[in-house]
C-alpha cells in the first residue's frame, strides 16, 4: 500500500509487515514526515505487525489544502480513519509524535472502538496542556505558536536562507543536523503553509478531545524545550484506561530520531500486552 485517499486528496504512506499482522499506525509531527519512522518500521514488521506511516495532510504532495479550516481536527482524524478503512483494518494501535499525537488523542477518545493502544511522544493530552499554560512556564514554551498564527511571515522567516533558519532552529531544539537539514529542505521544497496551518486551524476547533480510555503510554524527553513537566503530570486527570508516563532524561523532543531502538522496544512491549492473541495453526 503506497497511497490512500480521503476527501479528494491523495496521501503517500509507507507500509511494512505481513497483511495478517495487527496494525500499527504511526503519525509524525511538525515539521517531520513519514520518514521519521523509517528505523522503526522494519523492527515492527519483523515482530509480526503491519505498520503504516503516512505523510499527513499538508505534508503529502497530493494532499496540501491551502485553507486553514481544512486542517481542523475532525479532518485530520478522518484522514487516519480513511487509511485504516482502505487498508482493511478495523482496529489498530497508534504511535504518534507532537501534532500527530493530538490526532491520536482525538482518535483514542472519540473512536475507542477503533484504537487498541496509544503511544504518545513529546505531547501531553491537549486538555492537560491547556491547564498548564497558566500554572507553569508552559505559556512561555508555547509562545511561538502565537507567531505561527500570522499569515505569510512565518513561512518567510522559517524559509529564510534556503531553509537554513528552520534547520538551525531544529538543531537548537535538540535534533541532529542531518535530520534537521532533511526536514527543512523537504518543508521548503513542498511549502510550509500546509504544516503551519495545523497551528492556524487549532483555534477553529472543534475542541472535542475528551477522556482517553484506551491503554496509553506517554514518552517525554527530559530535555524537551517545548513541554513542561507540569503539562505531563496533569495528563493523568484525562486518562481512564491504563496509563504510564516514561521520562527519558537527556533526550530532547526528537525521541524517535535520538532513541529509535529504545523506542521500538517500548512500542513492542506496550502493544504486545494488548495485542490480539495469535491463533495456532
Amino acid at each position: 500500500m503506497d497511497t490512500f485517499h480521503n476527501a479528494g486528496w491523495c496521501f503517500d504512506v509507507s507500509s511494512f509487515g505481513p497483511e495478517a499482522g495487527e496494525a500499527i499506525i504511526l503519525l509524525h509531527g511538525f515539521p517531520n514526515d513519514r520518514t521519521m519512522w523509517n528505523p522503526l518500521l522494519p523492527v515492527l514488521a519483523a515482530a509480526g505487525y503491519r505498520a503504516f506511516a503516512p505523510d499527513q495532510r499538508g505534508y503529502s504532495p497530493g494532499a496540501r489544502p491551502s485553507r486553514r479550516r481544512d486542517y481542523r481536527l475532525n479532518h485530520l482524524t478522518s484522514d487516519v480513519l480513511a487509511l485504516a478503512d482502505q487498508a482493511g483494518v478495523d482496529r489498530f494501535h497508534v504511535v504518534a509524535h507532537d501534532w500527530g499525537a493530538l490526532v491520536a488523542y482525538d482518535l483514542a477518545s472519540t473512536y475507542p472502538d477503533r484504537v487498541r493502544t496509544l503511544t504518545a511522544l513529546s505531547a501531553p493530552h491537549p486538555a492537560a496542556w491547556r491547564q498548564s499554560l497558566f500554572r507553569s512556564d508552559q505559556g512561555l514554551r508555547s509562545a511561538y505558536m502565537i507567531f505561527f498564527q500570522l499569515p505569510l511571515l512565518p513561512e518567510r522567516l522559517l524559509g529564510g536562507g534556503s531553509g537554513a533558519r528552520l534547520s538551525r532552529a531544529l538543531v537548537r531544539s535538540g535534533l541532529d543536523p542531518d535530520n534537521a537539514h532533511r526536514y527543512a529542505e523537504r518543508a521548503l521544497r513542498l511549502g510550509l503553509t500546509g504544516p503551519l496551518n495545523w497551528y492556524r486551524a487549532a483555534p477553529l476547533g472543534p475542541h472535542r478531545i475528551r477522556t482517553v480510555r484506551v491503554p496509553t503510554v506517554l514518552v517525554f524527553g527530559g530535555r524537551d524545550p517545548f513541554i513542561s513537566r507540569r503539562a505531563v503530570n496533569l495528563c493523568r486527570r484525562w486518562m481512564r484506561g491504563r496509563f504510564q508516563t516514561e521520562v527519558w532524561p537527556g533526550v530532547s523532543q526528537w525521541i524517535a530520531e535520538e532513541q529509535p531502538r529504545r523506542l521500538a522496544q517500548l512500542i513492542l512491549s506496550h502493544v504486545g500486552v494488548h495485542a490480539v492473541p495469535r491463533r495456532r495453526s
